[in-house]
């Protein structure tokens, strides 16, 4: 009987099916994006907090977005790493590893769109009430919009995988490269009608609050700028603006693909694959996004790059 509790709790993860001469290549493609993903995102963060004219709003919130891609990408792509050269008749993942997995990989998720939705609100306060921002958003109201952000998908996810810890199991192999809340409901033979109902409430009401209140921030922005004849205004507008609806596509993007991929049970390879690009997509694009498009932030890298540049010359001519 202890054996057989004990095996329940060992769960075979079915992985990525990838044989053995793809798997150099497959295992080296994702370490240097997973390395790019960890450089660029710290990177960023360490510039922002280093550097003290980027101390403003729209910086310390893309810092929520930076070390939430980071974290992301952590979730995913190390155990896939370490998955790679293994059979898949010995991938075993602990239970209450799992949970932890579950709930990182999905917090990460739900934590881009409510990240999302403040910087939205910055670009609004930003160009809408200029004369205000100041004093709407000041050191406090960051702090309290980063958490709130945080908390909220906590809560959500929290919920959501707790009810589907609270399940009996009467089965031990996850069918996907990772785990998630929907690997760790299906593994009990209960009745998880609940669990099917509060995850697309949650998952599409997550998504579906933050389109409307991106979608009427825009409009407003939109409306505001065009009524404005000053020149200067839309092209702040366009600029910073651009860069933020680029990162949420992207992120709708592949969370969409997703969902829809799982109405088709035929399509089960696709959907994992597309799973993992989620975790690899959005956290290797938003960085280079923000870091190329938001102006501020290029010059301080091109700073860095001629400096780094002009000592490694002097060096070279100090040897000579």
């Amino acid at each position: 009987m202890e054996n057989e509790t004990y095996n329940m709790d060992v769960l075979q993860l079915e992985g990525l099916k990838v044989n053995l001469k793809p798997s150099i290549p497959a295992f080296i493609l994702l370490l240097l994006i997973y390395i790019f993903i960890m450089v660029c995102n710290i990177g960023l963060v360490v510039l922002i907090f280093m550097e003290r004219s980027l101390h403003e709003p729209m910086y310390l919130l893309f810092c929520n977005m930076s070390i939430n891609d980071a974290f992301g990408a952590t979730t995913v792509i190390p155990p896939l790493l370490c998955d790679v050269f293994v059979p898949v008749t010995q991938r075993f993942i602990h239970y209450y590893e799992c949970v932890i997995q579950a709930f990182c990989a999905h917090f990460h998720g739900g934590t881009s769109h409510t990240v999302l939705i403040i910087m939205a609100f910055d670009r609004y306060v930003a160009i809408c009430n200029p004369l205000r921002y100041t004093t709407i958003m000041t050191n406090r109201m960051v702090v309290k919009l980063s958490v709130l952000a945080w908390m909220v998908a906590f809560l959500l996810i929290a919920v959501s995988v707790g009810l589907s810890v609270r399940l009996s199991r009467c089965r031990r192999v996850v069918l996907n490269p990772f785990c998630d809340n929907a690997s760790l409901f299906k593994l009990s033979c209960e009745n998880i009608i609940i669990n099917h109902i509060y995850g697309l409430i949650s998952a599409m009401g997550t998504m579906a609050v933050s389109l409307c209140s991106i979608a009427l921030t825009y409009l407003r922005i939109a409306m505001v700028c065009l009524s404005s004849k000053n020149k200067a205004l839309y092209s702040k507008a366009l600029q910073t603006c651009a860069t933020h609806l680029a990162v949420y596509i992207i992120l709708l993007l592949s969370g969409g693909v997703i969902i829809i991929l799982h109405r088709f049970p035929n399509l089960s390879d696709e959907r994992k694959l597309a799973s993992i690009l989620f975790h690899v997509v959005p956290p290797s694009m938003n960085a280079v996004i923000y870091g190329l498009q938001i102006k501020a932030v290029r010059e301080k890298i091109l700073i860095i790059f001629r400096g780094m540049n002009n000592r490694s010359k002097m060096t070279v001519s100090e040897v000579k």
